[in-house]
């Protein structure tokens, strides 16, 4: 996992989620724009103007099923963004960086 994310599981999912702007990256290992996207995350998680007011997270779908379910994520990558534990935002699919960054800077 890289260094600045927060690998998440079913369990953590809601206690991780709860407080402040959160991003959960849903991915799975197979998923090509989900590694795609890893370098991107993992810039934007280092920088001071993203990293230090959003928290980074994510999830592998394959290995934690319930929660991807419970949202209704059909497919991935699927980021879901969420303030004091109530979702504000949502992407599907590879997203070129600066995309990324303007739509996440939205809800800062």
């Amino acid at each position: 996992m890289m260094a600045n994310i927060t690998e998440l599981s079913d369990k953590t999912f809601n206690d991780e989620t709860s407080k402040g702007l959160v991003i959960t990256d849903f991915n799975a290992d197979w998923c090509p724009p989900c590694k795609m996207m890893n370098p991107i995350l993992e810039k934007l998680s280092s920088t001071d103007e993203l990293g230090d007011k959003i928290k980074f997270t994510s999830m592998n779908v394959d290995h934690n099923p319930d929660t991807p379910n419970n949202f209704g994520i059909q497919g991935i990558p699927t980021f879901i963004i969420k303030k004091d534990g109530n979702i504000v935002g949502r992407m599907v699919g590879y997203q070129p960086e600066e995309k990324f960054r303007l739509e996440l800077e939205k809800y800062m």
